[in-house]
């Protein structure tokens, strides 16, 4: 990880958060007129209390007295309602923003996740990915909420606090301000430079507490086989302890911050109400005013309170940062895409010296690889499970990129492919069907997002589900469950196919589209299938022909792979490569 400067790790979320300027403004407008409505309250109240047993003295002493309690009294009620008014927006409406923050920080890092390849992917567990979705973005909600705008409101709350003595009592404007000022200065750089070190420890004991969380609770029965529960659990137990540790230490820090705010706010109180004392004596101010005077200071302890623990924590935030910049910086490794759009109709392949290799694999996925394949044609690719079909696959959809050599569609270097007419153009039924916690419809329309209720229906009769959909109570609109689990694995086989049909690609990959589906379906399935694939360029992934469970219809040539090689095969009646 790069030990990149505070503000480098944190440049990319500031200009995340940039873009809702006008929010963050506003809710730092509300907090600022929070802080000032509080400070207003208390430095009135102690005034006008103090007035009025002032006068209430000269007028039992027998002088002449009057204070006109209507202006005061109105003022005190206008800042009591306004800061609590003030206080409730300002919660409201910025946790608002967060969440709409935090809603633009997910979809940024979905979006770069989603075009990350099978080898990036595969660097990392699929608990550490989820983590930094969730967790590492849940962290950097404090970005605005804690760090930025409520110093920017204390240091103003400070400067005009002390302005506003200065008028009264200019020595103690300057006394107050050096007080308050330093106490600013440490509860900002000082706590943060005391929390830096454990605080980041604290992301990285927390990200992999849950990582292995997660793998106990999943693993319990080969733990449970292989007599290795207790001796993980003593691990997570082990992992607990540590993250325990250092969140006594962020505690007892942020509580030296606390206390800080309280004795540097009683110091400053103090010398405000010593130099306005020796102001009274000299007939400058009245008596109100001197107590009224540290009555302001001691409120600003309210602006002040919010600083020691944001701050304390604020390695946790640029941990966060850095581990989210490394995905980021991940997701834009390689070859960046050109905007070359692939040509109309059947879309020729070619894979040229290709080579690949997973991160950390003791032996290549594919080796040497030469593939020609003319527009039009359909391959069937047989091998057994890990000879390196589904690489191929991966290969042509932009999934992974080649170790070395160079892949071709349609004669367009893939490295030059526009994404969306890839995705147009090619299209993949792979062994896993990829389903959405939503409705039938909205499942087809990741297919044709134009498409009409009359083109679902056509395409669910097609995969002879039609039927079955119209007997479901909510028809298109039923919900498929998380991960199609409200489905059998035909019915969401089927449905995949029928989302394939609403397309329209010039590459069709197929790896062992009727897996799971009894023989007489997959026949009448297959008849249809071979029909709309006429003028399609088809690539087939099986395990084998001869005896398989799946006859692929139409193939004109046959490819083997062995070990990530392609070999010699039986033409199965065709011409071999």
């Amino acid at each position: 990880m790069r030990n990149d400067s505070l503000l480098t790790t944190l440049r990319p979320w500031l200009r995340l958060l940039a873009r809702r300027r006008g929010r963050l403004v506003t809710g730092a407008a509300l907090l600022a007129l929070t802080v000032a409505s509080a400070i207003g309250l208390l430095a009135l109240s102690g005034w006008f209390i103090t007035a009025s047993a002032l006068t209430g003295m000269a007028l039992a002493a027998g002088l002449a007295a009057s204070l006109d309690v209507h202006v005061p009294g109105g003022g005190i009620r206008t800042f009591a309602v306004t800061r609590t008014v003030a206080r409730y927006v300002e919660r409201l409406y910025n946790h608002d923003t967060v969440l709409r923050l935090l809603a633009d920080l997910r979809g940024t890092l979905f979006g770069v996740m989603s075009g990350l390849d099978e080898r990036t992917l595969a660097r990392r567990r699929a608990s550490d990915w989820l983590n930094r979705l969730t967790a590492d973005i849940d962290t950097l909600d404090s970005l605005y909420l804690r760090l930025l705008a409520p110093p920017v409101v204390a240091l103003l709350a400070i400067l005009l606090l002390s302005a506003f003595l200065a008028l009264w009592v200019p020595v103690a404007g300057l006394a107050v301000a050096a007080l308050l000022l330093f106490a600013w200065l440490w509860l900002t750089a000082g706590q943060a430079w005391l929390g830096m070190a454990p605080s980041h420890s604290q992301v990285s004991h927390l990200q992999r507490l849950r990582s292995q969380a997660i793998e106990h609770l999943q693993g319990q029965a080969e733990l449970e086989a292989y007599g290795a529960r207790d001796a993980h659990r003593q691990l997570l137990q082990q992992r607990e302890i540590q993250l325990q540790q250092v969140q006594r230490t962020l505690g007892r820090l942020s509580g030296l911050g606390t206390s800080l705010v309280n004795l540097m706010v009683g110091l400053a109180m103090l010398a405000a109400l010593w130099l306005a004392a020796l102001a009274w004596e000299q007939g400058t101010i009245s008596g109100a005013v001197m107590v009224m005077l540290p009555l302001a200071v001691l409120a600003t302890g309210e602006a002040l309170a919010l600083l020691p623990v944001a701050f304390t924590h604020l390695g946790a935030t640029r941990a966060a940062a850095q581990r989210l910049n490394e995905l980021v910086a991940s997701g834009s490794e390689g070859t960046q895409p050109d905007n070359v759009a692939l040509p109309a109709g059947p879309l020729s392949v070619a894979l040229r010296g290709v080579n690949l290799r997973y991160p950390d694999a003791l032996l290549p996925a594919l080796e040497h690889v030469d593939l020609e394949l003319s527009g039009g044609e359909r391959l069937a690719l047989t091998g057994a499970s890990g000879a390196g079909k589904s690489s191929v696959a991966a290969l042509l959809t932009r999934q992974l990129p080649p170790t070395s050599g160079g892949v071709w569609l349609g004669g367009v270097p893939l490295s030059a492919i526009d994404a969306s007419s890839l995705r147009e153009r090619v299209a993949i039924l792979g062994q896993r069907v990829d389903l959405f916690q939503d409705s039938l419809a909205h499942n087809l329309y990741l297919a044709a997002p134009d498409a009409d209720d009359a083109d679902l229906w056509r395409a669910l009769a097609w995969v002879e589900l039609a039927d079955w959909a119209k007997s479901l109570p909510g028809g298109l609109a039923t919900r498929v469950g998380e991960g199609g689990r409200q489905l059998s694995g035909g019915e969401a086989r089927r449905l995949a196919l029928a989302r394939l049909w609403l397309r329209d690609p010039g590459l069709v990959i197929l790896d062992e589209p009727f897996a799971g589906l009894d023989a007489e379906l997959a026949a009448r399935l297959s008849l249809r299938l071979d029909e709309w694939l006429a003028g399609r360029t088809v690539l087939y992934l099986v395990h084998q022909l001869e005896g398989g469970p799946f006859e692929p219809p139409g193939i004109t040539r046959h490819e083997r792979l062995y070990q990530g090689r392609l070999t010699d095969c039986a033409t199965h009646g065709f011409p071999s490569g």
